[in-house]
């Protein structure tokens, strides 16, 4: 493991309570629009994409503690291996089911781009240093004395 500073994951509990609130609204009015298969296929959806958008996170923030060059690695894999159980999960599921597939995979769309905001905002509302940044000032209480005994240099 690396000495450097820890991973920010701490976009993940805005993500998750922009989520919940958005499928707070979006569930009733899919239960007016489309029933009670569509409310719950909101519901579905939002979970799914919370734990896939908190997987990817904790993933990548490990690997990252442990060599910045593995991060893109983990995050192309674990997308892999997300979307490989996503689709396999919702092709195995049926069409008149007590959740509608429909539903479910436009909140997954829906909410992949709130999600994606929420990442942009925090990154750009963030300092993130591409490079450490310079050491803070000395106090003056740390800064060298002058030598009564050697003369002060002009220049």
């Amino acid at each position: 493991m690396t000495g450097g500073p820890r991973w920010d994951i701490s976009f993940l509990r805005v993500g998750a309570l922009a989520t919940a609130a958005a499928a707070a609204v979006a569930a009733p009015v899919a239960a007016l629009v489309g029933g009670w298969p569509a409310a719950l296929g909101v519901l579905a959806g939002a979970v799914v994409v919370t734990a896939f958008f908190c997987i990817s996170g904790v993933v990548i923030a490990w690997a990252g503690r442990i060599d910045d060059a593995l991060t893109l690695p983990a995050a192309l894999g674990t997308f892999m291996v997300k979307a490989l159980v996503f689709f396999a999960v919702l092709g195995s599921m049926p069409a008149d089911g007590w959740v509608d597939r429909l539903a479910l995979a436009w909140t997954v769309v829906a909410g992949a781009l709130l999600w994606s905001g929420v990442q942009a905002r925090w990154v750009w509302t963030r300092q993130l240093y591409y490079v450490p940044p310079p050491a803070p000032p000395a106090k003056p209480s740390e800064l060298p004395r002058p030598d009564p005994e050697k003369p002060a240099s002009r220049a």
